[in-house]
């Protein structure tokens, strides 16, 4: 039976967070995925670890941002410890900081492959978690994520494939690309064109333009271990939450 999780990030404007996994526990999720925003300081964590256990669901996966990841490592490592996480995933690289050249993403992949370091030596799984950029080449050609990958051989990927798709890339070809580095996949769909604008044009999982049903056929031998719920911008997480699940059991049925 797959068992599906949920990404915090897509309930952050609908408080308080024990609501929310209460919600999520009664609409069939067994898990949650973490973000940054949980763990700004010790009084959060200690009342999502209640939380958490008040509503029986876990937390195997968490986003981490790459400076604390790089500059805080033991509060890293302590957090995802108190909470049961088992996987790292950074999960974005500001505007500012990216690379304009393969070389450049290159040395990026080599920046992320040491900043895993310290976690796999903890035990943990870490990986990247994609936007759009990633899939947009650069001048000299390059994919982005692609030159991570290179640079990165032991880097997991968590794929959000319909930010895959927003960059203009194809994907199902990242799928065949990077099949064997696929831990986790971000299940959200995109609206159609002109729907859904007070929603940043993200759509229900099954609602939206994206082919899940290909796509979930060629995730079919890739080593996922999270099927995780994610919606940038719901207006009702409660709608998103159900609804999603709902298309996710059918999709995966057959899986």
């Amino acid at each position: 039976m797959t068992e599906f999780s949920y990404q915090l990030y897509s309930s952050r404007k609908f408080p308080p967070l024990r609501d929310t996994l209460t919600m999520l526990a009664r609409e069939g999720y067994v898990s949650v995925e973490g973000y940054g925003a949980l763990y700004a300081d010790d009084a959060p964590v200690s009342e999502l670890i209640e939380h958490l256990a008040a509503s029986g669901l876990t937390m195997p996966s968490g986003h981490f941002s790459l400076d604390m990841l790089e500059n805080y490592t033991a509060r890293t490592l302590d957090i995802a410890a108190a909470l049961g996480i088992r996987t790292i995933y950074c999960p974005h690289v500001a505007a500012d900081q990216r690379p304009d050249t393969g070389a450049g993403w290159e040395a990026f992949g080599r920046r992320l492959r040491e900043t895993g370091k310290p976690i796999r030596d903890a035990g943990l799984n870490f990986g990247w978690h994609n936007h759009d950029f990633e899939f947009i080449p650069t001048d000299d050609g390059a994919l982005p994520q692609a030159a991570i990958f290179e640079s990165a051989p032991d880097l997991e990927w968590e794929a959000d494939l319909a930010w895959v798709a927003r960059g203009g890339g194809d994907a199902m070809r990242a799928v065949a690309d990077f099949h064997d580095r696929i831990t986790a996949v971000h299940l959200k769909d995109i609206a159609p064109a002109g729907q859904a604008n007070g929603e940043d044009g993200w759509a229900d999982l099954g609602a939206g333009t994206e082919h899940w049903a290909g796509l979930i056929g060629a995730l079919k031998n890739a080593p996922v271990r999270l099927w995780i719920m994610e919606h940038d911008n719901p207006s009702d997480d409660r709608r998103f939450a159900s609804a999603s699940i709902a298309a996710a059991k059918s999709l995966l049925a057959g899986r």
